[in-house]
């Protein structure tokens, strides 16, 4: 689990730049990602497990090499969860950011970004492109992945782009 400090861009007096810390996590992590989990889809009122039921789904899915998830801070204050996938369009992976998720009292200290430029660096690591969604009134999130540099139009004639799902 290589460990990096990412800068977060945020002026701390005389100290300079903070440093963001992040991990890529291991099995024995899972009942934090959990915890984070059932509090992203807790937040926005999306149905959500226990998060012991959690806890042991994470721990199958690391330990089968299934997710990758990325920590953010000591509490861990956040999670950037990524699935790789071989690509059907070419020899490159695809991944798929799932979850990106900042601790709400968190929020505005750059911890998203730091995770983001993790995120980037783990695809770049692992010779994947990167796609997500995200909803259309998640502003702050829609901003960060403009600055990324992320697109959600196609062509010159800005059509957009849809993310469709269905629970069976």
């Amino acid at each position: 689990m290589s460990i990096q400090a990412v800068s977060s861009g945020k002026e701390t007096g005389d100290v300079g730049k903070a440093e963001i810390q992040i991990r890529e996590a291991g099995v024995e992590d899972a009942a934090a990602i959990a915890r984070l989990l059932h509090d992203f889809n807790t937040e926005y009122e999306e149905e959500t497990p226990p998060v012991t039921e959690l806890t042991r789904h994470a721990e199958r899915m690391l330990r089968e090499g299934e997710m990758t998830v990325l920590l953010a801070g000591d509490g861990p204050d956040g999670l950037a969860l990524l699935r790789f996938r071989p690509s059907v369009w070419t020899t490159q992976q695809e991944a798929y950011l799932q979850e990106l998720y900042v601790v709400p009292a968190l929020r505005g200290n750059g911890i998203g970004e730091a995770l983001m430029h993790s995120v980037l660096a783990t695809c770049r690591a692992r010779d994947a492109w990167i796609e997500l969604n995200t909803g259309e009134s998640d502003v702050a999130a829609r901003s960060l992945y403009r600055k990324l540099g992320f697109t959600n139009e196609e062509g010159p004639g800005g059509v957009a782009m849809l993310y469709y799902e269905l629970e069976l």
